[in-house]
């Protein structure tokens, strides 16, 4: 049975090769992370080498095995769910939940989460619009396009936030860039690096593009 660092690792790696052009995490990535030394990474890397679930060459990336995909699949779900009970059944915001989740996903019993996926309805995505892998597995991600690519007179309705941060989540939230509200992009300058958003029924915004990029959106 993996301890709860060994799953929080494989969670990491996963999420970290996802995003990844190469499909790899490297060891500096994983360490800032999870908050740990390069040289931790470095070890826990071997226990997961030698335990199968992960594969890594000498100064290469870092990859899970089939194994690991599993195991981190089935974090991600515990999490994601737990997520939608604290905001959803509890009335958490949505900007503290992911600590919150971070410390239950270990704890809860396949039987209790199922039972958990079943209580809310099976949704398909937690309330930051991250899609939540079902019993067998799988997940599909969406494809959505970052709001930083968009052009002015362009609209469409958020998808995702793909930023944890409690500020950050906080800041989006207060300014309506939330999962299904609709927006419109009034203005967008590539000399300043910046647009205006006007999201429904709140002012508009004017957000950096490093800033917009971490919002995912579908045009209309």
């Amino acid at each position: 049975m993996a301890t709860s660092t060994v799953e929080d690792y494989v969670k990491a790696i996963y999420l970290l090769q996802s995003e990844s052009p190469t499909g790899e995490a490297t060891v500096a990535r994983i360490a800032a992370t999870v908050g740990v030394t390069k040289g931790t990474v470095t070890a826990m890397v071997r226990k997961l080498r030698d335990t199968g679930l992960a594969d890594a060459e000498r100064y290469g990336g870092i990859t899970l095995t089939d194994k690991g995909d599993a195991l981190a699949i089935d974090m991600i779900r515990r999490h994601r769910l737990i997520e939608v009970f604290l905001v959803d059944i509890l009335g958490l915001d949505w900007a503290e939940v992911h600590d919150e989740a971070e410390r239950l996903e270990h704890a809860m019993s396949k039987k209790v989460l199922d039972r958990l996926d079943a209580f809310l309805g099976h949704p398909a995505e937690d309330p930051h619009g991250d899609p939540i892998p079902d019993r067998q597995g799988r997940l599909t991600e969406p494809s959505l396009t970052p709001l930083a690519s968009l052009e002015a007179g362009e609209s469409g309705t958020i998808g995702r936030v793909s930023d944890q941060d409690s500020q950050f989540l906080a800041f989006a939230a207060a300014h309506g860039l939330r999962p299904g509200n609709g927006f419109a992009v009034l203005t967008r300058s590539r000399e300043a690096d910046s647009m205006t958003v006007h999201a429904t029924g709140h002012d508009p915004i004017g957000l950096s593009l490093g800033v917009a990029v971490r919002v995912l959106v579908n045009r209309t």
